[in-house]
């Protein structure tokens, strides 16, 4: 091993863990991770094999393009429809106000479409690499071709998303253009964020009472006053009519409800990615440390064990919903998605299952992330896996009595562990 080899694995043996958090960005050329050289397999990949097989064939339409064929592919539901206004996007030119972005997400990807594009944008989840972008060309052809986009990591592979591929909702001020006002701030938020300071840029559709506001469907007027958005007619909107042409898009809605599920899943997503990079590349510099001073090759540092337990406990917390800003009144979506979303979950022999949604005075009624299930979830190393499990199991027995736990009475620990037990393949033996 060089000398500069072994002075750089040392340094990162011997970091201290700080949090996922912040401006630390991936190395994303690291030996363990070699995001651009890998082979991917997310659903986009799956698809374009599909097509080039000719077993499935995508059909253009004169309005959309590939868009309606490309979300029946996918699986993913009209319903799931999130409209975005502000210029955020490589394809900001095209996007207003008046002509906003759409976007359609599952648990394991996204599309997004503007009217009068020239391409449709998607983010796929591979369970090893994380986010994998790509566009497809709004042009007819026999067999249409996904690109992929890590030019899309200039935006995708920031501090707002844990320094790896990943995916973000940011709120913004934006001005009557959707140009967002930067000198006034902006907020990168999830289901941790008070709805204040969410959908700034976005439209929203559906209620939410009268004590609780959001900054969406609203603009800046006001140039000079880069935080003061206009915010008449703008709350509890039951339909987004005179705002655009709703009649241009798949559904008239952008529902309040499937916001809140995407920023779930936003930082869920990160988190695993990020957790599962921080594992392989800190099991892969104990592996050359352990050659270095002629350790045995399973043996690990206490600096890696640290490197692998402490982005866990980050992951546990977001995906039992410790910090998750609390509900003041109801929540309650327009477009279908509530139903749509819970129907597609595992449910236990009593029905249950952690799809099933409150909107009362929090987003999931049993709070353990549906992402459990996930490819991604399931794609970590076995090391992390194993931690999560471990942890998980000791906060709904109540053997981890932390008071950052004491917001999950014991009725509903139970509900979590015993839905798992019947629906979660791969649960370590123990749990049963």
């Amino acid at each position: 091993m060089s000398f500069m080899r072994f002075s750089l694995v040392a340094a990162a043996a011997t970091a201290l863990f700080a949090g996922l958090s912040g401006s630390y960005i991936v190395p994303l050329e690291h030996t363990a991770i070699e995001y651009a050289k890998r082979p991917v397999d997310d659903p986009v990949a799956r698809l374009q094999k599909r097509i080039s097989s000719g077993e499935v064939k995508l059909t253009f339409d004169q309005e959309f393009g590939y868009l309606p064929s490309v979300l029946k592919a996918l699986g993913l539901k009209t319903e799931s429809q999130i409209l975005v206004f502000s210029k955020t996007s490589f394809q900001a030119p095209r996007i207003a106000p008046r002509l906003p972005r759409a976007l359609y997400f599952g648990d394991d990807v996204s599309t997004g479409f503007v009217r009068g594009g020239d391409v449709l944008e998607f983010a796929a989840v591979d369970p090893k690499q994380g986010v994998i972008f790509y566009t497809l060309d709004q042009e007819p052809v026999a067999k249409p071709r996904f690109d992929r986009q890590d030019t899309c990591l200039q935006c995708h592979a920031t501090g707002g998303t844990l320094g790896v591929p990943g995916l973000v909702v940011r709120s913004v001020f934006p001005d009557t253009s959707g140009m967002p006002q930067f000198q006034g701030g902006s907020f990168v938020t999830d289901h941790r964020s008070p709805l204040k300071e969410r959908w700034g840029g976005w439209y929203v559709s559906g209620s939410h009472g009268a004590t609780q506001k959001h900054m969406g469907n609203a603009l800046v007027r006001d140039k000079e006053k880069p935080t003061d958005l206009d915010t008449e007619n703008t709350q509890n909107q039951q339909s987004l009519q005179g705002k655009f042409d709703t009649g241009a898009y798949l559904s008239p809605h952008s529902d309040i409800v499937a916001l809140m599920t995407f920023e779930h899943q936003t930082r869920m997503t990160n988190l695993i990615t990020r957790v599962g990079y921080e594992a392989r590349m800190a099991l892969s510099d104990n592996a050359a440390m352990n050659e270095a001073f002629a350790r045995p090759k399973g043996e690990w540092s206490d600096s890696t064990r640290r490197r692998i337990q402490s982005p866990v406990e980050e992951l546990l917390d977001y995906m039992l919903f410790v910090e998750e800003s609390p509900l003041a009144e109801p929540i309650k979506g327009v477009s279908g998605f509530t139903d749509t979303f819970a129907k597609a979950g595992p449910r236990d022999p009593k029905g249950r299952s952690l799809r099933d949604l409150d909107l009362q005075t929090r987003l999931l009624k049993y709070r353990c992330s549906f992402l459990i299930y996930s490819e991604a979830f399931d794609g970590m190393p076995v090391e992390v896996k194993d931690r999560v499990y471990r942890r998980l199991w000791q906060v709904l027995t109540g053997e981890d009595k932390d008071k950052r736990f004491a917001m999950l009475p014991q009725q509903e620990r139970d509900a979590i562990r015993e839905i798992l037990v019947a629906t979660k393949k791969g649960l370590p033996s123990y749990w049963r």
